[in-house]
């Protein structure tokens, strides 16, 4: 990897629309014009096919028979295809095995797919797929979080994360208190479903068009599948509808299925899936079981950490292990939890096999520590700001229960700054006045922080390339590896170019990532996107300034330090020369215009038989203050106010990162409130679209939204212009909803009792909540609602 010159260190201001600006999304207005191009917009060949799969009915068992002949002869069916017609690999796990492509003689989760139809239209793929005759040998299912953990039904090994000795540390704690929750998991609902359109090339080769986050995984996955090398496939992902993790793996097996099919017709074929399908068929945000055992001295201060978290990962290992690894990573949130133990496991379940979502299982592992701070705060009487504030990492207590030292200390200031913005110390006194008055009504307020880690847990997935090639008249074509799925990552990376070269935004043209272009591409995940495909495009940039600068020296013989990029001009000592007239010397002269670029994360690993290593490059942080109000006759509630605080560093485009920091919140928000993923006793999902799941609306929006970012926060690392990571951060800030809820009960006791309260804290388990309250208020007089194992 070539070495960045020192000049790239610093943000360039002088051209339009440059890095460090504020510019609109590059297709704003194409999405709300309708010209924005999805898989189902672009142009049908009039051969094409559509695809259709049959679905299991059953959790888990074994296929006794499977009578086909009903679909076959169904009218406008084309080719039916199981797994014995599949010429290469039959399992398509992107890391670990089991995810088979089709199902073989086990089904293991409702809506499994059995067989796939391609048919002339849509509809009788759909019907076709409906008329199959299967018959199983039931099994039982193990269908829950707990009956995995009691059966030790694991889809991967389980892992520990060990600091001193938590257990002696417990016991010689002065307050010492337990408690488990569970954290639900989250749909992704992305807006545009999953999709793919694969078309046949020579030499038995496809293109394919998916809606993926990881065109380099469908490439490879593909291929296995079709048993060919993998540059006989090309994949493109030109935009997706959303995808928040969804499409990280579980675009690849439509494009596998597809690919297979084509190669069965020799025709193209489109598998776009309906929303219930959607939802049947791909995975979840994991839910959790989560525990915590803690010790603290008066003050509230952590002593020793005992913590649990157990994630559902359903029938097959997918990304889980990462995943729960993540969570582990997270659990201390922003606190240090001093003596401590860490463990995390991997619960296999016959339900659909969870995936990524926006956080990566790190939202999951904070839910336990935000609550045991709630808990703390109750149990000795004191504001539970003034605890998180106690625990937060500083100087002399700055390393993590996984031994990376936190060297950026950002948080306290930034809370003690959003304290006084939000008014939280006045609001807090008024709405305890407030809630003392109202007997129905009550009100809560909490200030949440986030400490998230930004790299790949996986080593190998932390690098990026980009190409960059300048034309003879100043315009700039520019490709990586990164996708756009709405959140400005083309934007941004195309400011990088134009502020790497000193020109105009609008000089800079981003295309559609394409594996034939950029190759062996990680997926756009982890918060990494403008991180390292920024850095990539900035690498070949600098190549091609390199020789821009080296003919400007040859030419008009003067040293490199007089030759700088200013404004869309070159300028050569005394002489200014425009950009595009320069860059025509240059070519008139056989300079190359033309460069790859390259980046990999430096000083990231992990040894994980230790538990120990600096798995993240940064951590990126924020805090959000959430104001509430509860109707505790039915459990209702409103956000009232919401003042978030975040830091990107220096950032790369403002306008763009408030609204991934709005978004991110109130998706965090819902996760933890309105969207709940209901199943039925054998294994059935019952929330099949948004007549039965509720993802936020606009009226659910806090009423009153103020989001600021951190200013003259540069990140200390050498990231791009010294931003910072804005894509999953966000999302945790939700969190601050959520303990907001628990202030509201929790003042029905007078600040004594910390409410339990799982997760979505749908207006049910909110009244549960009221009466879990009400019944301490009227029954005893302890200081905790959590259960207290030793008190001195």
């Amino acid at each position: 990897m070539r070495k960045l010159p020192s000049h790239s260190a610093q943000t360039p201001t002088s051209a339009r629309g440059v890095a460090g600006k504020s510019a609109h999304h590059d297709s704003a207005w194409k999405h709300v014009s309708g010209q924005a191009r999805y898989i189902d917009d672009i142009p049908e060949a009039a051969d094409l096919l559509h695809a259709a799969v049959g679905q299991s009915s059953e959790a888990y068992a074994r296929i006794l028979s499977m009578d086909l002949s009903a679909v076959r002869e169904y009218p406008g069916v084309v080719a039916v295809v199981t797994v014995d017609d599949v010429p290469g690999h039959t399992d398509i796990g992107p890391v670990f095995p089991g995810d088979p492509v089709l199902a073989g003689d086990i089904v293991e989760y409702i809506g499994q797919p059995l067989f796939a139809v391609a048919a002339t239209s849509m509809r009788a793929a759909r019907q076709a797929a409906r008329l199959a005759k299967v018959e199983y040998e039931k099994l039982e299912p193990v269908l829950t979080t707990e009956a995995a953990l009691a059966k030790q039904f694991f889809v991967r090994p389980s892992h520990s994360q060990l600091r001193g000795d938590p257990d002696r540390a417990l016991a010689n704690a002065p307050h010492r208190l337990q408690a488990d929750m569970h954290v639900g998991g989250q749909e992704h609902f992305y807006l545009e479903g999953q999709a793919c359109l694969v078309e046949p090339t020579e030499d038995a080769g496809v293109f394919v068009h998916t809606s993926s986050q990881h065109p380099s995984e469908v490439q490879k996955l593909v291929a296995e599948v079709l048993d060919l090398p993998i540059h006989e496939i090309q994949v493109e992902v030109r935009r997706m509808g959303g995808g928040f993790g969804g499409k990280e793996t579980q675009a690849a097996p439509l494009a596998c299925i597809s690919a297979l099919l084509v190669r069965t017709t020799g025709r193209p074929v489109k598998f776009r899936m309906a929303r219930a399908d959607d939802m049947i068929q791909t995975g979840k945000r994991h839910d959790f079981y989560n525990t915590y055992d803690i010790g603290f001295d008066d003050n509230g201060l952590l002593q020793g950490a005992d913590i649990m978290v157990a994630g559902r990962c359903g029938f097959s290992p997918d990304l889980s292990d990462a995943i729960v690894d993540r969570a582990m990573f997270h659990a201390d949130n922003a606190y240090y939890l001093d003596q401590a133990r860490v463990t995390g496991h991997r619960c296999k379940t016959h339900t659909v096999s969870n995936t990524a979502f926006r956080g990566f299982g790190g939202p999951q592992g904070m839910m336990i520590i935000e609550r045991a701070m709630d808990d703390i705060a109750r149990h000795i009487g004191a504001d539970p700001l003034d605890v998180r504030k106690r625990n937060l990492y500083r100087p002399g207590r700055d390393q993590t229960h996984y031994g990376q030292t936190v060297e950026q200390h950002v948080l306290a200031e930034l809370i003690d700054s959003l304290e006084t913005s939000s008014d939280y110390r006045e609001r807090r006194t008024a709405i305890t006045a407030f809630n003392r008055r109202s007997p129905v009504i009550k009100k809560g307020i909490a200030l949440t922080p986030v400490k998230f880690g930004i790299s790949f847990t996986a080593q190998h997935l932390n690098q990026a390339g980009a190409l960059v090639h300048v034309y003879t008249d100043g315009s700039i074509h520019l490709n990586h590896g990164g996708t756009e799925m709405g959140q400005g990552l083309y934007i941004k990376v195309a400011q990088v170019v134009a502020a790497a070269f000193q020109v105009d935004l609008e000089r800079v043209k981003v295309s559609a990532t394409r594996t034939d272009k950029v190759p062996n591409t990680s997926p756009t995940a982890a918060s990494s996107g403008s991180d390292l495909n920024g850095m990539a495009a900035l690498d070949a940039c600098e190549t091609i300034k390199q020789r821009l600068v080296d003919f400007a020296v040859q030419t008009y013989k003067v040293e490199p330090g007089d030759v700088t990029f200013s404004n869309n001009q070159v300028h050569v000592g005394t002489q200014a020369f425009g950009w595009a007239e320069f860059v025509q010397q240059a070519y008139m002269a056989r300079v190359s215009l033309s460069s790859t670029g390259f980046y990999a994360t430096p000083i990231i690993y992990y040894d994980r038989e230790a538990g120990q290593g600096h798995p993240f490059l940064y951590y990126a942080n924020g805090a959000a203050c959430s104001e509430v109000v509860v109707d505790t006759l039915s459990g209702e509630y409103r956000v009232v106010r919401t003042d978030i605080l975040h830091d990107v560093g220096q950032s790369l485009n403002p306008e763009i990162d408030i609204g991934q920091i709005e978004g991110g919140f109130i998706q965090g928000m819902g996760w933890l409130t309105t969207e709940e993923l209901v199943f039925s006793d054998e294994g059935q999902l019952l929330t099949t679209g948004p007549a039965t799941y509720k993802i936020p609306a606009v009226s659910d929006a806090p009423l009153d939204f103020r989001v600021a970012l951190l200013p003259h926060s540069p990140n200390r690392e050498a990231t791009v212009f010294r931003s910072k990571a804005v894509g999953e951060p966000p999302l945790m800030l939700g969190i601050s909803v959520w303990s907001a809820l628990r202030d509201a009960v929790a003042s029905m006791a007078d600040y004594r009792f910390s409410p339990p309260l799982d997760t979505p804290a749908t207006p049910e388990r909110v009244l549960g909540a009221v009466t879990a309250t009400r019944r301490f208020a009227g029954l005893n007089d302890t200081a905790s609602g959590a259960a207290p194992c030793k008190s001195a």
